[in-house]
């Protein structure tokens, strides 16, 4: 490669804007076949190397079939009439777009020819001929799946009617509630709606109030309405409890007949100082051959929660615990999360272990899987174990140290492998007794962390390999991770470069080892958090399958999830195959197991927007009473509608509406990442730092507006 052509390709024009113009060119030009100089001629293109990227465009493109090769080099649009299948993106002006793997495009539906069809529904799409230079248009001919019939919402009561307002910014149809359906619903009330009917020919849904939460700005209400927004429970049924309740926490010999017994081993937990849940324990022998045994003990939950029971299928449906703010919602009830299941110090649990024997260098000579028995010494908090690692003095220290020691050698390996470095800042509140957040700190990672992470990590891999490598072929639920998005890559990559960083990925230097000298030269910095957040972004999503294909970022081949079954689903489903191949059974075929993975991974989302919800929430409370206060921030995101600001000290995050800007004419440049003023050229571009001045803090919402200082 030329240095001319090694220039431009760091300033030209990124891949999918490019396909986009092909695309264009081509549907203004349908039944006429172009080659990619008469392409680059249109788009005024001469370099070399685009016109080569245009070419090779061409034939990914005629690939995925929407383009097709008339004669060799000449390439023709496709025809794009018939029917789709796809998912509905709501806008707030009641239009949608439908996203579809069948087309590059988006489809664009008018709120008339949505069908009632709302944002998250996957729907069956009639399109419609394309017309020269427009997007494509269709309209819905069937709702396939119902993404969600329930909204919270604000009451509105009339003499005869009702209506409930919804929250969700996805819905913009107000739903129509007869007094008959209002269970004691009143004025101003947050309430939980379910859509019963809706006529094509009304405006609104028909819906019954089915739980009513309390009244607005009240923290019970406002948890309670983030968990009812995202589907999720926050209590057991009486039944499910009941349940529980009828659990024996006795430890029979039955119990322990067949299980290793750890009582007498050091053993102990570290765990968060606010937790109440401890799925899991760690313990340390020195063998008489100058070796280390260390035990990976796991709470032995699958002993206690039989298939078939009340307590399965809720967990099952659950999948995982959601952690909000203030607040754990469990997988299971607490008689089971935090004392039968849970491994309080000085007390017999039964357990699941992974038991390593590892040599001073942390390499792994012998490996063990089966069920425990433990009883832990000490519980320790992250601090508290923190500060045995820091002075050398404490409980255990002689344990804290041997595992420290051994995890940051296992540590620098897994990262010598390729492992990315990822540690986010994890936002934290201190609330006071009305649930008001009177202060936000961010959470330490440090060493104690990093100690506990590297033996879940290396029991979680060495369970995987047993499975998918040693017995090769057997159904397993894999937590697996892909490779990242070249483009999203490209683009970050390209976004890095006004901060003076580059990623320097090329053939002798992998991405992951890039991407970790990236994070640390940021580390400490004003713009770490916003190079994180979308270094984050231009990764692939973990997800749970039983279709192996390794875990990039952590640079396993085989990896699962076998350490934290009080909190997650498929942890369960882990340990009881585990255990039918160590007891020489067969589970059967995967197909179940696969639609158990795709529930997980759904169920692991939601969690996770319920949590930045409450996080959200949080945060517009804690800015509320700053109404007029300055902050330096940092412009976390550009839209063509504004710029979002993100506070350096306290990572509240808000936006200045365009029209704030009245100074010039602001376009947004969706390239360079700014919006830029038509006449003086000023540009406001993501990562810039400025100075903000809080406006308006609407809870209702979830929204901070600010403006320039």
């Amino acid at each position: 490669m030329s240095k001319k052509d090694r220039g431009h390709q760091d300033s030209g024009v990124p891949k999918k804007i490019l396909t986009e113009k092909i695309l264009g060119i081509l549907n203004g030009n349908s039944g006429q076949a172009l080659n990619y100089k008469q392409i680059a001629k249109r788009l005024n293109i001469n370099e070399n190397s685009e016109r080569r990227m245009i070419s090779e465009i061409l034939r990914e493109i005629s690939k995925k079939g929407l383009v097709h090769e008339v004669h060799e080099g000449k390439y023709m649009i496709k025809e794009t009439r018939g029917y789709i299948t796809g998912t509905v993106d709501m806008t707030r002006m009641g239009y949608g777009f439908i996203s579809t793997d069948d087309l590059e495009e988006d489809v664009f539906i008018t709120a008339k020819n949505l069908r009632t069809a709302l944002h998250g529904d996957k729907v069956k799409v009639w399109l419609y001929a394309k017309r020269k230079g427009a997007r494509p248009e269709g309209e819905v001919v069937e709702i396939i799946e119902r993404s969600k019939t329930s909204f919270v919402g604000t009451m509105e009561i009339m003499p005869n009617f009702a209506f409930l307002i919804p929250d969700n910014k996805n819905m913009p149809f107000d739903i129509f509630i007869p007094v008959s359906k209002l269970n004691d619903a009143k004025q101003g009330q947050k309430a939980v709606a379910r859509i019963v009917d809706w006529d094509p020919k009304s405006k609104n849904p028909v819906g019954e109030i089915i739980k009513v939460l309390g009244y607005p700005g009240l923290h019970e209400t406002e948890m309670h309405a983030i968990l009812a927004e995202f589907e999720l429970p926050y209590d057991f049924t009486e039944e499910v409890e009941k349940e529980a309740e009828e659990i024996s926490d006795l430890i029979t010999d039955e119990d322990i007949k067949y299980r290793r017994d750890f009582r007498q081993v050091p053993t102990f937990t570290i765990d968060p100082a606010d937790a109440r849940d401890f799925d899991d324990a760690l313990s340390l022998k020195k063998l008489d051959n100058g070796n280390w045994e260390v035990g990976v003990h796991i709470a032995d939950v699958t002993h206690y929660v039989k298939i078939g029971s009340l307590l399965e299928d809720e967990a099952k449906q659950r999948a995982t615990s959601v952690y909000l703010v203030d607040r754990v919602v469990p997988m299971l009830p607490e008689r089971l999360s935090n004392h039968i299941c849970s491994l309080i110090p000085d007390e017999d649990k039964l357990t699941y272990s992974a038991v390593f024997e590892l040599n001073d260098k942390s390499e792994v000579l012998t490996e063990w899987f089966g069920k425990t028995i433990i009883n832990s010494d000490k519980r320790f908090s992250y601090n508290e174990a923190q500060e045995v690692i820091d002075t050398d003095n404490g409980d255990m220290n002689e344990q804290v140290q041997v595992l420290h020691r051994l995890a940051q050698q296992l540590r620098v390996k897994r990262f010598a492998s390729g492992a990315f470095g990822f540690e986010r800042i994890e936002v934290q509140f201190d609330l006071d007794e009305a649930g008001k957040p009177v202060n936000i700190r961010f959470r330490e990672f440090g060493s104690a962390n990093q100690l506990i992470e590297e033996f879940m990590l290396l029991a979680n891999k060495k369970v995987a390999e047993y499975v998918g490598k040693i017995l090769k072929g057997k159904t397993f639920v894999y937590r697996i991770h892909d490779k990242p998005d070249a483009e999203k890559v490209s683009s970050f990559s390209h976004f890095i470069k006004r901060f003076g960083y580059k990623l320097e990925s090329d053939e002798k230097t992998s991405l992951p080892k890039a991407m970790n000298k990236l994070l640390k030269d940021v580390a400490g910095k004003k713009e770490q958090n916003i190079i994180e957040t979308l270094a984050l972004r231009s990764m692939a999503k973990a997800i749970y399958s039983t279709d192996n294909i390794g875990h990039y970022g952590l640079a396993f081949k085989y990896y699962t999830h076998f350490t934290s079954p009080i909190r997650r689903y498929p942890d369960m489903m882990v340990h009881r195959l585990l255990t039918m191949y160590l007891d020489k059974e067969n589970p059967g075929g995967k197909d179940k197991y696969e639609k158990l993975c795709d529930h997980s991974s759904k169920m692991e989302r939601l969690a996770t927007e319920a949590e930045r919800a409450s996080i959200k929430y949080k945060q517009v409370e804690f800015m509320s009473d700053k109404i007029g206060k300055q902050f330096e921030g940092v412009i976390s995101g550009v839209t063509e509608w504004g710029i979002y600001v993100e506070i350096i000290e306290n990572q509240c995050e808000g936006m200045i509406h365009i029209r704030e800007l009245a100074d010039d004419f602001y376009e947004y440049d969706v390239e360079n990442y700014c919006i830029k003023g038509r006449h003086t050229g000023k540009e406001y571009m993501l990562g810039d730092r400025i100075n903000v001045e809080v406006v308006k803090a609407d809870l209702q919402k979830k929204q901070l507006d600010y403006r320039l200082a």
